[in-house]
């Protein structure tokens, strides 16, 4: 038992070192004064006032955030009404094909996904004249289509794992089927709609492949910024950036646990 503990240990911490030890030296050298990304140079802060200087990765910064806002938003509203219609609305004709079409962008290249969405907006412009142009708006438009799908299976599995007597007893009481909603069941999916919402939040900030064919001219998302300037090299500016957004994520995902469990503590009664 003592040998499989430490196995267990030692696994562990050689694993955390694989997938942390990169993020950390990215970090460190985020601080580094030399322009040579791989020599350091000394401590330094130079970097991050050059990166907020530098107008061009601000603008796709800013456009970035807004787009996994809007997004991430839209993604929640429309993944949990597909997650509850699969969940709770029993069988009806059709749900294997539904439920097939709202899981077909967890498992499709989003290679083929952004050429699909290309290609539909281009016939869309063609026969309705809108959207005139790609740009913000059809980014908007494909990153919650391929978000709404992981939100609806989140969803999905804490709905088929909830207690449904609360539901049930909410009902005997007269509860009106939008108060039930409100009332009962959207309090104990919050965990999914936030663990939802971050996951589609961090898919769009991080995605580059779909949002490269559906962008337009003066649409370019940070990841699309990012990798045009490091196919000229990494430069000590894109190390500050990602260190920014390391942080951005750490204190949204400390933010969401907290949340989640004071949620589950207020549910159980112990709050």
């Amino acid at each position: 038992m003592k040998r499989r503990s430490i196995f267990l240990n030692t696994t562990a911490m050689l694993g955390f070192i694989f997938l942390y030890a990169p993020i950390i030296s990215l970090i460190v050298y985020s601080f580094n004064k030399s322009k040579l990304v791989t020599v350091w140079g000394g401590w330094s802060l130079k970097w991050y006032t050059e990166l907020f200087n530098n107008e061009q990765i601000m603008d796709a910064a800013l456009v970035s955030f807004n787009i996994a806002l809007i997004s991430a938003s839209l993604a929640v509203v429309l993944g949990t009404m597909a997650g509850f219609v699969l969940s709770r609305m029993g069988r009806f004709r059709g749900k294997m094909i539904l439920s097939g079409w709202i899981t077909a962008p967890l498992i499709m290249p989003e290679v083929i996904t952004g050429l699909s969405l290309l290609l539909l907006f281009v016939a869309m412009e063609n026969m309705f004249g809108w959207p005139a142009g790609r740009g913000t708006g059809t980014i908007i438009i494909a990153h919650t289509t391929f978000c709404m799908a992981y939100v609806a299976v989140i969803v999905q599995s804490r709905l088929a794992s909830m207690d449904e007597t609360l539901e049930e007893a909410a009902m005997d009481l007269g509860a009106k089927p939008s108060s039930l909603f409100f009332l009962i069941t959207l309090p104990l999916i919050a965990p999914a709609l936030i663990s939802g919402w971050l996951l589609s939040f961090t898919l769009s900030l991080d995605d580059l492949v779909i949002a490269s064919f559906v962008s337009g001219p003066g649409n370019s998302t940070l990841p699309m910024v990012i990798f045009s300037k490091v196919r000229l090299g990494v430069t000590p500016e894109v190390n500050a950036l990602a260190t920014i957004m390391i942080a951005i994520v750490a204190v949204g995902v400390l933010a969401a646990m907290y949340q989640m469990r004071r949620q589950t503590k207020l549910s159980s009664g112990q709050e």
